[in-house]
């Protein structure tokens, strides 16, 4: 037996360290991107305004953005950078699909609202077909089919919850799944289309924070206008689940990126990954936490869900 406990060869260190350093910054996207649907649920216990938290959420996005990179990078010479209407656009679609999320988990519970998210990666394949030429194998074509199928399951409601939307006429809320379904994938779409055509290593950060701000402008605005028409109150509560939700969410995507970075050529790979884990984690925590129960439809939409994710990422 070779006893050699002692070496210090840094090659050897480092290659055994990234392994392990690429799963820890995966763990922490998963994570932190479960607590982000999760903390809606807090709000709502504790009788949050889920609008107020949002606007302070990107405010608090922006300020830890700023502060990781060093620097400020909402500048005046950003008017003149070809990516700045896409950067308002994705502001604007933050704000309305982070209040779409917090929506869907407060009533249709947290699987449903993380299912319809990130199953949405369906979108951005299709279109990659139209403005990219790639081609669809059977696999992902049925893996879209399955997306599809598991977004009605996980929607459809527990006897109780369904008993309830028809005593209250509200079978439009189902609809909201499909909106988030939708809308993200809108969203997720967009952002490749940035990237390839507008953004690189020295802008990218750039790009991220003038979203950021763009979402907190806008909601200020609308704010400020619930505000004096009586439509909103204040509650200073809000700025601390605010801070409490906005360095989450931009540590949620700081550690994706650089998983995305480390992993290198196989990074496609990631995603998938990532969206399984957030789909699974925050199931098994919304039961774990706040005992949200799952029925057996919704149960098979989960595990259909995973099922659509894997056929899509690797077929």
């Amino acid at each position: 037996m070779n006893h050699e406990p002692r070496t210090t060869n840094p090659e050897l260190f480092s290659v055994n360290r990234q392994p392990l350093t690429i799963l820890l910054y995966l763990l922490g996207s998963i994570v932190l991107s479960s607590y982000l649907t999760l903390s809606f649920k807090v709000l709502e216990r504790f009788r949050i305004s889920n609008f107020q938290s949002i606007v302070f959420n990107y405010l608090t996005c922006v300020l830890t953005g700023s502060m990781v990179n060093g620097y400020f990078p909402i500048r005046p010479d950003i008017l003149d950078e070809r990516w700045l209407p896409w950067a308002g656009l994705m502001g604007f679609a933050f704000i309305f699909l982070f209040n779409i999320i917090g929506f869907t988990a407060q009533k249709l519970g947290v699987s449903t609202a993380s299912v319809a998210n990130k199953l949405s990666l369906v979108i951005p394949v299709l279109f990659s077909v139209y403005l990219y030429n790639e081609k669809l194998g059977w696999m992902q074509v049925l893996g879209i089919l399955a997306a599809l199928v598991a977004v009605v399951l996980t929607s459809w409601p527990a006897e109780s919850k369904r008993q309830r939307t028809i005593a209250h006429k509200s079978n439009w809320l189902f609809a909201v799944p499909l909106v988030l379904f939708v809308g993200s994938g809108l969203l997720d779409t967009m952002i490749k289309y940035v990237e390839q055509g507008f953004l690189n290593e020295a802008n990218k950060n750039d790009y991220l924070i003038t979203a950021f701000g763009v979402a907190a402008v806008i909601g200020l605005m609308l704010l400020v206008l619930q505000l004096i028409t009586g439509k909103e109150r204040f509650d200073p509560r809000s700025i601390v689940a605010g801070i409490l939700i906005g360095i989450p969410n931009y540590f949620s995507i700081w550690c994706l990126v650089r998983v995305l970075k480390d992993y290198g050529t196989r990074s496609a790979s990631i995603i998938p990954i990532n969206n399984m884990g957030i789909v699974l984690f925050s199931a098994l925590m919304a039961w774990l936490l706040f005992r949200e129960h799952l029925s057996r439809v919704n149960i098979a939409g989960i595990i259909l869900s995973i099922l659509a994710i894997a056929l899509i990422a690797y077929g």
